[in-house]
């Protein structure tokens, strides 16, 4: 069944259960937490598998897309779906590989939005903030998103030790999504 983003447009998906897609409920509510601050902006995706969220931030306007993801099968899937949407004016990119590398490979310096969706039992959350933090990948004015399960979310007090700031918590069903600021 193909996933379906604003706009009731259509995205290639991956077969099996090996990607677990952002909800489209999880979806709406970050991009109207987001909304009238994504035209122009640079976002990243990390651990991106369909790429759904940065295809949600290519047709809200963001002018630069870049998404990193570990499998290859995901990354020709991302890169269909985000050519099929991209405007002549955006520019899109998608890294393979494991994102703790690939950070280290951006060609935007900085980004207005990141987000952050590893496998929810992985150990990514603290390495990966914490690498996000050193490289200064965010804008002063940005913010990141990181999703995670109810059940088993990251360490927020480590999480706040390496100097983000908690803007806010929200919950979606099993669903967490933690925004941080610098």
């Amino acid at each position: 069944m193909p996933l379906r983003i604003s706009g009731q447009r259509s995205l290639k998906t991956l077969p099996g259960h090996n990607t677990r897609p952002t909800s489209a409920k999880v979806r709406q509510a970050i991009f109207n937490i987001w909304q009238g601050r994504l035209q122009g902006c640079c976002w990243l995706d990390l651990c991106a598998g369909t790429g759904a969220m940065g295809a949600e931030a290519l047709l809200r306007g963001a002018e630069w897309v870049v998404g990193i993801e570990q499998s290859s099968q995901a990354c020709q899937v991302i890169r269909q779906n985000w050519s099929t949407l991209a405007q002549p004016h955006q520019r899109t990119l998608v890294l393979r590989g494991d994102v703790r590398q690939k950070l280290l490979q951006l060609p935007v310096p900085q980004f207005d939005f990141i987000y952050f969706d590893p496998p929810y039992k992985s150990d990514l959350y603290l390495p990966v903030l914490q690498l996000l933090w050193q490289q200064g990948c965010l804008r002063p004015t940005g913010e990141i998103a990181v999703e995670c399960h109810t059940k088993n979310p990251p360490d927020l007090e480590a999480i706040l030790a390496i100097g983000w700031q908690q803007e806010r918590i929200k919950t979606y069903g099993s669903t967490m999504i933690l925004f941080l600021r610098r």
